[in-house]
């Protein structure tokens, strides 16, 4: 299992030197990845980062797509992988069905129908082709000509119908706030039948979860109950939490020291998970503590691998 980590405001308010900092602090990681939240564009976080972290790789978890065309989506992404030599993992969403009506006044329903139409959009243009598509829901009529290589494609993916597209249309899934019960019993298995199924690749299975090395388990949980408390409320994550039997994201948040963060990451790994991505929370000792544990728990899992 590579270990990665998450950077931006996902780990509290984030300016540019932050984000600069938590980039350079994650050169010994397997990965460097960005959330789509109120703030930072993911994909533009992504070209700050990789600038100081020189050959890790890039992604995105997950950009939401109601609010952004296919031609639109893969313009930003050719142009991220041109920019940084080909690193990027473009992780999408239907996005939260709630703040998607909310906040920009566009319909929710029926998200793994309009992602299926959006990937068939999306891939073609990615690989430089065109299109001239006019479906259910979209209509897109041209090409994007940007010389760089077409990112894999990660779906963000919890239910049943999601987990099939994922395995079945795109390179795998990546999930948060999903604990290892259901990643073992419900994610992996499902996207890797769907993914058999439709004659491809064993999928991708990339999981992102809180993180806080700390000396005060039961404060941090508190402080993760509060921060993330509408991920208890919405069905998209509720019904995620409630396979674990998780009464919020603190129950699903890997805390505590050392030993006790790094047995809980010998747990997801033998889920199935291929990638964990770390959100370092806390104060900026802890996050300290957690980036260093994780970059030796990385290094360790790379002498393995190529060994």
């Amino acid at each position: 299992m590579r270990i990665s980590v998450m950077i931006g405001e996902v780990r509290g308010p984030a300016d540019r030197d932050d984000l600069l900092s938590q980039a350079t602090a994650a050169r010994g990681l397997d990965g460097i990845w960005s959330a789509q939240a109120l703030g930072w564009d993911a994909l533009t976080t992504l070209v700050l980062a990789g600038g100081h972290a020189p050959g890790v790789p890039l992604g995105t978890a997950v950009v939401p797509v109601r609010q952004r065309h296919p031609l639109t989506l893969a313009g930003q992404a050719l142009s991220i992988q041109a920019a940084t030599g080909g690193r990027l993992t473009l992780g999408i969403g239907a996005g939260i069905g709630a703040m998607t009506g909310a906040m920009f006044g566009l319909p929710a329903d029926r998200p793994a129908r309009y992602l299926r139409e959006y990937l068939q959009i999306l891939r073609p243009l990615l690989r430089g082709e065109p299109v001239a598509h006019s479906g259910e829901f979209l209509t897109a009529m041209g090409t994007v000509d940007v010389p760089a290589p077409a990112p894999q494609v990660l779906l963000a993916a919890l239910g049943p119908a999601m987990l099939r597209l994922a395995g079945e249309a795109a390179d795998g899934t990546v999930t948060w706030m999903t604990g290892p019960h259901t990643l073992e019993s419900h994610i992996v298995p499902r996207i890797t039948a769907a993914a058999s199924a439709a004659g491809r690749p064993a999928p991708r299975v990339v999981a992102a979860l809180p993180v806080c090395v700390t000396a005060d388990p039961d404060a941090a949980r508190a402080r993760i109950a509060e921060r993330f408390a509408m991920a208890a409320r919405v069905p998209e994550y509720r019904a995620a939490l409630d396979r674990e039997n998780a009464a919020g994201p603190q129950d699903v948040a890997v805390v505590g020291d050392e030993e006790t963060v790094a047995r809980a990451l010998r747990r997801l790994a033998g889920t199935g998970v291929t990638e964990f991505v770390a959100a370092p929370l806390g104060d900026p000792a802890e996050q300290q503590r957690a980036v260093e544990l994780l970059t030796g728990l990385a290094g360790a899992a790379g002498d393995r691998r190529s060994s």
